[in-house]
């Protein structure tokens, strides 16, 4: 971890690290690539959704009416067994970086169902036990449509190149008004439209050095461009 700081030129003598941080934000905007870069850089243990492990994904893409919802009850207990699983082996401790939030499933089962599976999907989420940890850190990454659907154009990840725009119009505007209204922990809101956090060290520097100062409260960050 000092290695890493070194490179950045970062100085961590008197800053008090997130223990547990959770990164958010519609497919695409980059919140796997900065939980990685976070987990790495602060040599904390990290949790990751597994999309390509749900057998109804690529269906869904391809066509959302037909398996909505059993896309998303499969990404519901896949959520909460995640979860379950850090709390059945005492293990939660280390884990301190991931790229979800459990409240997110609510959301993409709002934006997907109708109203006849939202009532079953809600009955389901009704019954299951979520014990999951409050963040001492929400970061939500907030891009616009067009800057979305090149990044999942440059990924190449096959089953997402079925991903229409409507759809990921709608994805995107709920996450907006979820984050408008959050409160369940200190929150930063990202614009990263312009951020290239896969492959420009400035830029997460710059991430990084703003998100050490946050200990409460709502904020906004908006990246100086890195001449």
């Amino acid at each position: 971890m000092d290695a890493v700081f070194e490179e950045l030129g970062l100085d961590l003598t008197h800053t008090q690290l997130p223990r547990y941080i959770a990164v958010e934000g519609c497919i695409g905007v980059g919140k796997t690539t900065l939980a990685r870069n976070i987990a790495q850089l602060f040599n904390y243990d990290v949790l990751l959704e597994q999309p390509e492990e749900n057998p109804f994904l690529e269906r869904f893409y391809r066509d959302p009416k037909s398996t909505a919802l059993p896309t998303q009850l499969f990404f519901l207990f896949q959520r909460a067994n995640q979860l379950q699983a850090l709390r059945q082996d005492d293990i939660f401790e280390p884990v301190r970086v991931a790229d979800f939030l459990i409240e997110k499933d609510q959301l993409f089962a709002r934006t997907t169902l109708d109203d006849d599976e939202l009532a079953i999907y809600r009955q389901v989420y009704d019954k299951l036990v979520i014990n999951a940890p409050r963040p001492d850190l929400v970061i939500y990454l907030q891009a616009p449509l067009d800057v979305l659907l090149e990044r999942i154009r440059q990924r190449g990840i096959s089953a997402e190149q079925y991903i229409s725009a409507d759809y990921l119009k709608a994805l995107n505007d709920a996450y907006t008004e979820f984050f408008h209204f959050y409160d369940g922990a200190p929150l930063l809101i990202v614009n990263a439209k312009d951020l290239n956090l896969a492959q420009n060290r400035d830029h997460f520097k710059q991430l990084v050095q703003y998100i050490l100062t946050i200990k409460s409260g709502r904020h906004y960050y908006n990246p100086v461009p890195v001449l």
